[in-house]
């Protein structure tokens, strides 16, 4: 069985397109070959070789625009470290029933492309962990669902529906067979850097279920499709869209960002690793999709033993890393990695060093 050898990689040190003056640290087990099983994610494979493996795509060469259209590999691929010279190279020894393969690139747009994840490809990061999010929100603008439409009454005078229930709503415009998703406002999401001015980030909402629009009108009909919670009259309706992700390949951002952890899916105290977070900060920041954060956690004031004493705080301690999925211009969603101890609200995020 003939195998084609590609070079994927640049040498480790000093590569072409590089933003980093430092060395790539290998791990000091890095294997000298790795054979790709389903269910591997490339961030879980370069942490194999990377002790930062969140820094691959500077190993791989790609550049701004590639770094959009990562490479695919796929199982039975073997990803081999080649010491023999200089300096060390990883390439990537394709399994011939792979050879060919397509990339799945779709137009999205004039300057929109989008990865499809082909087959058993190995994505970036584990998709069913952030898959509910990616076209559900988290967070809406403040006022966002106030306006929205709003499930009115149901066929009697119940106030609480289930899957298969008819519902009628209001202030809904739209083609029958569209999908609604079912909210209920929650708190206001407070930036956590700006307490005392309580200036709101947004609103979080509760996802209680879908809904399919049957009969369009000034009183539409809809009927439940699934739910989670039960849905209730007053409850809100939002168009579903369709899955943004692109499966770009995690980079530092442009610019050095730095902000908190201003909410955590579900209202869990502790966020843990494939747990999705708000961050309170986004595009205006310089944040885009695939952009890695460091997570440390928030100082803590040291008690006194008298009133003499200046004020200390602990040291900065990293928590794990957060991969952003999803991007809006003053919050980001991200996605919690190699996560040591748990994240909390408040926990400080910024650009990688």
């Amino acid at each position: 069985m003939r195998k084609t050898i590609i070079s994927l990689l640049l040498l480790i040190s000093g590569g072409v397109g590089s933003v980093y003056a430092d060395t790539l640290a290998l791990q000091d087990n890095a294997p000298d070959r790795y054979v790709v099983v389903k269910g591997d994610t490339l961030w879980d494979i370069s942490g194999k070789f990377l002790k930062k493996p969140w820094r691959w795509p500077e190993i791989w060469a790609l550049n701004k625009q590639e770094i959009k259209n990562p490479h695919w590999i796929y199982p039975g691929d073997v990803i081999v470290l080649d010491r023999s010279g200089a300096e060390p190279r990883l390439r990537l020894l394709r399994d011939s029933k792979n050879t060919g393969r397509s990339s799945g690139v779709v137009k999205m747009g004039p300057r929109v492309r989008l990865e499809e994840l082909v087959g058993d490809a190995a994505p970036s990061i584990p998709f069913n962990a952030i898959k509910p999010f990616l076209n559900r929100p988290l967070v809406v603008d403040e006022g966002g669902l106030t306006n929205a439409p709003r499930i009115a009454a149901g066929p009697d005078d119940r106030v609480y529906f289930s899957a298969g229930d008819r519902v009628y709503a209001v202030g809904l415009s739209g083609e029958a067979g569209s999908t609604w998703h079912v909210f209920r406002p929650g708190r206001p999401l407070i930036d956590p850097d700006d307490p005392e001015r309580k200036r709101v980030l947004g609103v979080e909402v509760d996802y209680l279920g879908d809904a399919a629009l049957d009969v369009p009108g000034d009183v539409s009909t809809l009927h439940i499709i699934a739910n989670r919670e039960e849905v209730a009259v007053g409850s809100r309706l939002i168009r579903a869209e369709e899955m943004p992700f692109m499966n770009y390949a995690p980079h530092a951002p442009q610019q050095l960002v730095q902000g908190r952890v201003a909410a955590t899916y579900g209202g869990v105290a502790e966020a843990g690793p494939y747990t999705t977070i708000v961050i309170n900060r986004g595009s205006n920041d310089g944040l885009d999709i695939g952009s890695v954060l460091e997570a440390f956690k928030k100082p803590r004031l040291i008690k006194k033993e008298s009133k003499d004493e200046p004020d200390r705080f602990t040291p900065p301690e990293k928590t794990g890393n957060v991969f952003v999925y999803r991007v809006f211009p003053t919050v980001s969603y991200g996605l919690v990695l190699n996560s040591a101890t748990p994240v909390n609200i408040g926990d400080e995020v910024k650009s990688p060093e």
